[in-house]
């Protein structure tokens, strides 16, 4: 209350018309801003080819998100959320994603989870926490926080007046903790991997409810022709993302700097295996997350070794 809230800082160096347009655009459907990019799948595929070779399983989500991590790390104002019309730099970095469970009756069932990264984790680290929190939410009796609390809004009364205090409570930054941190909603990103279920790239619509301030959807694979060094056309494989982000946390200037760094990390992902030389944080406010567990195990004559 009062500027204050368990999951930020209210941002006080702040450039004047991005101040004003959260009462311009007070809700996060007026502020989404579109775009497509097309990831050369080619490169991210002989990358995760050779990290096999070397005993390391690495996947297309794992590289994307990696990439995320160290472009927060580098650029700290594209972690931002607006809440309340004000503007709130995150102190964790966070991303959300849904997952499918094992089912033993062949029913196919949802969860939704959210993964928290330190900004000099590697791409290492990054798989490491994802595995994690993956292989304790896939198995069929997991109850995450998030699916315990969907499952007391089962009834259509309760959920209206439970959701509609949750609104009110995080419009004054109240919310409880646990709240916080069950939500998938408060979150630095969302992703989801359509390509896992055959379907290309969209463009998500980012939620009003919550903090989440990009929203990045992987398609599935396309094929195109493109001309290559003597003029040929050559055939080629792209991997298609759809991003949506809200405006009004950050200079347009920003956003094209976050785009420019997350493009050159996904071209060239071998900058991921190394920490950041230097890592940056919004206006100083600094947050860590204890080291994963080491499940990115190197695999020598049948026997898992720790990396």
């Amino acid at each position: 209350m009062f500027g204050h809230r368990s999951d930020g800082y209210l941002v006080k160096d702040i450039d004047p018309i991005v101040a004003l347009t959260p009462y311009i655009m007070p809700m996060r459907c007026d502020a989404q801003v579109m775009s497509d990019y097309k990831v050369d799948f080619e490169k991210l595929a002989r990358y995760i080819v050779a990290k096999a070779d070397e005993g390391y399983k690495v996947t297309f989500m794992e590289i994307v998100i990696a990439a995320y991590v160290r472009v927060v790390s580098q650029i700290p104002e594209v972690n931002r959320f607006v809440s309340n019309k004000r503007l709130y730099a995150r102190n964790e970095l966070a991303v959300s994603f849904a997952l499918l469970q094992t089912s033993s009756t062949g029913k196919i069932a949802e969860n939704t989870t959210k993964c928290n990264f330190d900004p000099a984790d590697t791409i290492y680290d990054v798989a490491d926490r994802i595995a994690e929190v993956v292989e304790r939410c896939r198995k069929e009796e997991a109850d995450n926080s998030t699916m315990k609390v969907a499952k007391l809004l089962l009834k259509p009364i309760l959920a209206n007046s439970v959701v509609g205090l949750a609104r009110l409570l995080d419009r004054y930054g109240i919310m409880p903790r646990y709240i916080l941190d069950a939500s998938p909603f408060h979150t630095s990103m969302f992703i989801t991997n359509l390509a896992s279920i055959g379907l290309p790239a969209v463009n998500h619509h980012i939620y009003n409810f919550g903090t989440c301030s990009q929203f990045v959807s992987i398609g599935s694979v396309e094929r195109t022709a493109q001309a290559g060094p003597q003029g040929v056309a050559q055939r080629k494989r792209i991997l298609p993302l759809g991003l949506v982000c809200d405006e009004r946390i950050a200079e347009g200037a920003m956003y094209a700097k976050m785009l420019a760094l997350w493009n050159k990390l996904l071209n060239d992902p071998v900058q991921l295996e190394q920490p950041p030389a230097k890592v940056f944080y919004d206006e100083g406010h600094e947050y860590h997350l204890p080291a994963p567990q080491k499940r990115m195990g190197k695999v020598n004559a049948g026997t898992a070794v720790q990396a």
